[in-house]
């Protein structure tokens, strides 16, 4: 079998001989330049896989030497070293694409880890099935993408209701893209250049909720040092959302039964009254019918805001959608961050299919992500996806219910309360694992009675 091939760039002698030593008895060819000019020179004629290079050479600084790597060769995983172990040193040597950074003294089992990563980055390209990226997918904000049949049906509920202006209830689990839904109904209707406004009522105060819906005039309360105009006056002739539509209070229904029917509304504090044509759209994970049982919701303003309702489906549902979420995601992800992925690993993606996605597509953006900030190169590869992907990623990952045993609520307050004590109930590190924001988290809590213990 033909051994692996280092090359180490680098002044110091006795560094040179010990790694040398090191590495070979580790199995690997090594070969060695005391200058840059000879390690370029080296680079052409011994071939490596991976590339150990000072940052402080005598010829050339190793940051030119590697920014020249990462734009004329092949790209072989550079790992530098140097005593220099600064933030600056540290930040520029990530920016410039090399694979790993480790300082000296140089500790040899940490230098033989980053070597055995670097060394299946480096083989990735020869030794493992991959599929190319669909570079034709052009990246739009708020583009819903899908080609499955429950997504199919989803876009003709949207040709359907953007062509009139009824109330519209938008079901669906957290990360479905119920918003996205709202957003594509108004953008498609006579109406597409009015206001569209989007208030998440599981995240403000009660008590504020009715003045941010309504407006306020001046003096009405502590505070109000002036008028304020309220979303439904703001939205117009336009789409207001009423996201989490299940978190209003009570009392705030009843005022809100009253615009969806007359139209019409008063500030807080206010006598006169104001109209409104906007139009309204709510957005829940709850099951609001249950609710409505439970003497949670007003039946009456269930009726009214669910003249037409749209099933957002699970990405369980639809997993044949994922490959082209992939290609779209990963080519907003290559903008934002300054990646080139092009490639993913076929194993990564089959990991990707096998998965149930507790969180959906929110999810998958996360993990993604996160995928994208950690690889060296243009490949997303199997090992790096597992470790994010629940039980059956990871032996040590949070454990989840077998969906079949129990109901789909029950499922997922399973889920939180165990990816809670994974995490030492720390909610940021939850949200992280979850793939969804603090407040959604919080507002689960609410609605599954688990204590808050943040």
């Amino acid at each position: 079998m033909k051994r692996k091939r280092i090359l180490i760039i680098d002044d110091e002698q006795s560094l040179l001989e010990s790694l040398e030593m090191f590495l070979s008895e580790s199995g690997y060819q090594v070969e060695s330049a005391p200058t840059a000019r000879e390690g370029m020179e080296r680079i052409t004629s011994f071939n490596p896989d991976v590339i150990i290079l000072d940052i402080r050479l005598p010829d050339r600084d190793g940051f030119s030497v590697l920014e020249e790597l990462k734009r004329h060769k092949d790209g072989k995983p550079v790992i530098m070293i140097t005593a220099f172990h600064d933030m600056e040193t540290t930040i520029r040597t990530v920016k410039l694409g090399a694979f790993e950074y480790i300082p000296k003294p140089i500790d040899v089992d940490e230098l033989e880890r980053a070597v055995r990563k670097a060394m299946k980055l480096s083989a990735g390209s020869t030794q493992r099935e991959t599929i190319s990226l669909d570079t034709s997918i052009a990246y739009e904000e708020g583009r819903i993408v899908g080609k499955s049949g429950p997504m199919k049906e989803v876009f003709k509920a949207i040709g359907r209701l953007s062509e009139n202006r009824v109330t519209v209830l938008i079901e669906g689990e957290t990360g479905t893209g119920k918003e996205a839904i709202a957003k594509a109904i108004h953008s498609h209707s006579a109406y597409k250049d009015q206001p569209f406004i989007a208030i998440n009522c599981s995240t403000i105060v009660a008590t504020l909720l009715e003045s941010e819906l309504f407006g306020h005039e001046k003096g009405s309360f502590t505070g109000a040092t002036s008028t304020k105009r309220g979303k439904f006056e703001l939205a117009g002739e336009g789409t207001i959302l009423l996201d989490e539509v299940g978190e209003i209070p009570l009392d705030l229904q009843s005022k809100i039964l009253r615009f969806v029917q007359e139209k019409e509304f008063e500030r807080v504090g206010g006598e006169k009254k104001l109209r409104s044509n906007a139009r309204v759209i709510a957005a829940t994970n709850r099951n609001l019918w249950k609710m409505v049982q439970t003497g949670q919701f007003r039946e009456d303003l269930y009726y009214r805001l669910s003249v037409a309702t749209i099933k957002t489906p699970p990405l369980r549902e639809r997993k044949s959608d994922i490959r082209p979420l992939v290609d779209y995601l990963l080519k907003r992800i290559n903008r934002d961050v300054g990646m080139g992925i092009k490639n993913l690993e076929t194993r990564a993606l089959e990991r990707l299919i096998q998965y149930d996605w507790p969180g959906n597509v929110r999810e998958l953006e996360n993990v993604l992500t996160r995928v994208a900030m950690e690889t060296h190169g243009d490949i997303i590869v199997e090992d790096a996806i597992a470790p994010l992907l629940g039980p059956k990623g990871r032996d040590d990952a949070v454990d989840q219910p077998t969906s079949g045993e129990v109901s789909l609520e029950e499922f997922e307050r399973k889920y939180i309360v165990r990816v809670l004590a994974k995490t030492q109930w720390h909610l940021g590190k939850a949200c992280e694992l979850l793939g969804i924001s603090r407040p959604t988290l919080r507002q689960k809590l609410r609605q599954y009675n688990i204590p808050n213990r943040d």
